[in-house]
């Protein structure tokens, strides 16, 4: 369905993934169990814009200078505060030091662990794969997809 935007630019269509489609942001505990999904948002807008619109970069920076808790995320969400943890990126015409490179690799191995949860809900329920309803009703089936998977697998919080 396409969504026009202020420039005449179709909002749901993803020039990264060269289809329509929305984003729904995931949180996931460390073990990589999914604990929130967000309503869904025009696949063109970027993780960090989604993120802010639905109040978690404010919120998870609040979260990490509180509680010394921070965020694993990917290079998507660089410069979203303190309080997330990301990749170091290679500075132009330049390496990494090797302290960087294996921050890199801690980050990556942890991360993936956590990348779980969207391997989850994608694989566990095919209607999440290749979607193309009202975002509305997306965002209805991201949340019972995550209710259903806490339910089957007794993971409730």
């Amino acid at each position: 369905m396409a969504a026009p935007g202020p420039n005449g630019a179709d909002l749901r269509w993803s020039g990264k993934h060269k289809h329509h489609g929305g984003n729904v942001q995931v949180i996931a505990t460390p073990d990589g169990w999914p604990i929130w999904v967000s309503p869904v948002r025009p696949g063109r807008e970027h993780d960090t814009t989604c993120a802010r619109h639905h109040g978690l970069i404010d919120a998870l920076n609040r979260i990490a200078a509180e509680l010394n808790m921070p965020t694993l995320v990917d290079l998507g969400y660089e410069n979203a505060g303190d309080g997330f943890r990301h990749p170091r990126k290679k500075p132009a015409g330049g390496e990494l030091t090797e302290a960087q490179q294996t921050y890199n690799k801690v980050i990556r191995g942890i991360h993936g662990v956590c990348e779980r949860a969207n391997s989850l809900l994608k694989t566990t329920f095919k209607a999440l794969r290749r979607v193309s309803l009202d975002p509305s009703r997306i965002t209805k089936i991201a949340a019972a997809a995550l209710v259903l998977l806490q339910l089957e697998y007794d993971r409730t919080i």
